[in-house]
């Protein structure tokens, strides 16, 4: 025997895909809205019916107590099937296609009914009301069955009740309006139904292509993802709408720029400042891989536009990767410094060399005192001027570097600079990069100088460096200290445009400034001033000893 085949049970349930599921829902909420409004609609139908034939039969008897004659026949004949009352009764009956109109006198009693053989009899609805003066509209059951009335006292001449005037209207045919207006709701209804259902469908098409037609269970697959992947991945990402807000920043975005999650709902002006970084952001600069520096972090920004009128940019941190280009800019200068002093060391041996051979030992003795001299006049004249090692060795190595590209680095006479400085790296990192785009902007050029003044004022700290080259135009003496602007090629390890930047940066963050102008006899000549920069200068010995020995007198 073959075996059983597993039995599959089927399962019901809402389908899978966003577009069924949304027209679905969406017929649902049709059907019932038809259904709801067509339900409020024929709740107060009915009423409204009911009191259109009560008011009707109100009207009649109106209109029939109105009539003189019916008063006086009330008077002068007696209440027969016969008589002008029950005669004048069926007219206006059938006038008006009411289902019945009866005169009473002040005892209840009929002068006319639909059936004759009733006349004489008193009525079986309590009259009372109306032979007191007052109009009655009801539905009540009588002995016609179930009826719209209405009753209106009779008065003759002097206005004295001497009977009413009870007409109703067959409750049927009230029924029979309702029944009959309720194919048409219906209709109406299918109507809306249909159109509700059409705009459904459009509805879930444009759902269905713009979710991909994927499952709710995708979509928040994919949402999870998202978050997981923007708030994990190691490169800032900052999207914005198409009215230039900021509605996304990921935890990496936050720390690079230095903001938190209230910045979302504004422009990146208003959420950073103003600033090369919120240009970038906010597409007013455009480019790959743009260089901004946010704080002490040198940032690479990339802008891409999206389909629905937005962006999303992308932030990487290259601090560490431009603080290794530096370094490795500093290796090199080294390694040109090292280069030079061996080329110069070669040569001098070589003339020391040969003037052993020829045995001119006094030249020889001559020369080398005058090597050495000159190095140690160079270095002494800088330490002497420059207190600061760290700003002192920097130069002397500058100086090298200088001579081997045929420039010629020079102290100038009013430098002073303490050993007081609160920052020297911060001052090595200015000095540095001022030195460094004055040897490139003189290199190639006849009679090359770059000269270097530091001195103290106080506590402030003034910094020039000036050079022979092409100067700065007037024009752009704000764009050089701009991020990511510069006239040179850029090296194969890293962007330009920084330097000078980050000098400025510096200055600012200790209270200073950095300007460029023209130097005396042409080039340019850039001028730092921190203020704050050194520290208070120890007290004299002299001034020391006094002060202690006062408070020893003071002690005793």
């Amino acid at each position: 025997m073959s075996p059983t085949p597993p039995v599959r049970r089927l399962r019901l349930g809402l389908p899978r895909r966003v577009f069924s599921q949304v027209l679905l829902m969406q017929l649902a909420i049709a059907a019932g809205v038809a259904v709801l409004a067509t339900g409020l609609f024929l709740a107060p139908l009915g009423d409204q019916l009911d009191d259109q034939a009560m008011r009707r039969a109100l009207a009649i008897a109106q209109t029939t107590a109105q009539q003189p004659q019916i008063v006086r026949d009330l008077r002068g004949t007696a209440p027969e099937p016969d008589g002008p009352v029950q005669k004048e009764a069926e007219r206006i009956r059938e006038a008006t296609q009411a289902e019945y109109v009866v005169v009473m006198d002040r005892q209840g009693v009929r002068w006319s009914h639909t059936d004759p053989e009733r006349i004489g009899e008193v009525v079986s609805t309590d009259p009372g009301q109306a032979l007191a003066g007052r109009e009655v509209m009801e539905i009540d059951d009588g002995t016609l069955g179930r009826s719209a009335r209405g009753k209106v006292p009779l008065h003759d001449e002097d206005g004295r009740i001497v009977g009413a005037v009870s007409v109703g209207i067959a409750y049927d045919s009230v029924r029979a309006r309702l029944i009959h207006a309720i194919p048409g709701l219906f209709a109406y209804a299918g109507g809306a139904l249909a159109v509700g259902a059409l705009a459904a469908w459009l509805i879930s098409r444009r759902v269905q292509r713009q979710t991909r037609d994927l499952a709710f269970s995708d979509i928040a697959a994919l949402l999870a993802e998202r978050e997981a992947m923007l708030h994990g991945i190691r490169e800032g990402v900052v999207a914005l709408d198409r009215g230039g807000r900021i509605r996304l920043l990921n935890d990496e975005a936050q720390r690079l720029l230095g903001i938190a999650g209230e910045a979302v709902g504004r422009t990146p002006h208003e959420a950073l400042g103003e600033g090369r970084t919120a240009d970038v952001l906010a597409g007013r600069v455009t480019g790959t891989d743009l260089l901004t520096v946010r704080g002490q972090r040198v940032l690479v920004a990339n802008r891409m536009p999206t389909g629905d009128g937005g962006a999303v940019a992308t932030l990487r941190d290259r601090t560490e990767l431009e603080q290794l280009g530096r370094e490795l800019d500093s290796t090199r200068g080294l390694i040109d410094a090292l280069r030079a002093q061996d080329h110069e060391h070669a040569n001098r041996m070589h003339t020391l060399l040969g003037l052993l051979e020829l045995e001119m030992y006094d030249d020889a003795v001559e020369f080398v005192g005058e090597v050495v001299g000159d190095h140690r006049a160079t270095a002494e004249q800088i330490t002497e001027r420059i207190q600061e090692p760290l700003l002192a060795a920097l130069l002397v190595g500058k100086a090298t570097v200088a001579a081997e590209r045929g420039v010629a680095l020079w102290v100038s006479d009013r430098t002073r600079l303490p050993d007081r400085l609160v920052d020297p790296r911060g001052l090595v990192t200015i000095v540095g990069n001022l030195v460094d785009n004055a040897l490139d902007a003189v290199a190639g050029t006849p009679h090359a100088r770059v000269e270097v003044e530091l001195r103290a004022e106080g506590r402030t700290a003034i910094l020039r460096v000036r050079d022979t080259g092409p100067g700065v135009p007037a024009e752009h003496r704000e764009l050089v200290f701009t991020e990511g602007w510069t006239t040179k090629e850029p090296p194969a390890h890293r962007g330009r445009g920084l330097g000078l930047s980050l000098v400025r940066r510096l200055a600012e963050r200790q209270g200073g400034s950095a300007v460029v102008g023209e130097a005396r006899g042409g080039g340019a000549e850039f001028t730092v001033v921190l203020p704050e920069a050194l520290a208070e200068p120890p007290p004299e010995p002299a001034l020391t000893a006094a002060v202690n020995t006062a408070a020893e007198e003071e002690s005793r």
